[in-house]
């Protein structure tokens, strides 16, 4: 798991082009939006175009329980490990 949440930490950083900030530097349980990495709802939809391409997952931003997987790098990482097809 240490693996794939470095990855999801490089993966947001090159999907969002947030060249100020490296893997370390995000915490893997910080929130991802507000006040944690202060991501936004365009920011939400980028990162949801990219994760379907790269990993398969076939991702609904409607549902509640898209709120929850997009709380930190953990719980996408989580989710990406259950739900990937790639």
């Amino acid at each position: 798991m240490r693996e794939l949440i470095h990855e999801v930490k490089a993966f947001i950083i090159e999907t969002l082009d947030l060249e100020d900030l490296m893997p370390a530097d995000i915490d893997d349980d910080a929130p991802l939006f507000v006040n944690g990495l202060g991501l936004d709802s365009i920011d939400s939809l980028e990162l949801g175009v990219e994760l379907q391409k790269r990993y398969g997952l076939k991702i609904s931003m409607e549902t509640e329980d898209m709120r929850q997987v997009f709380t930190s790098v953990r719980a996408l990482a989580e989710y990406i490990a259950a739900h990937r097809t790639q």
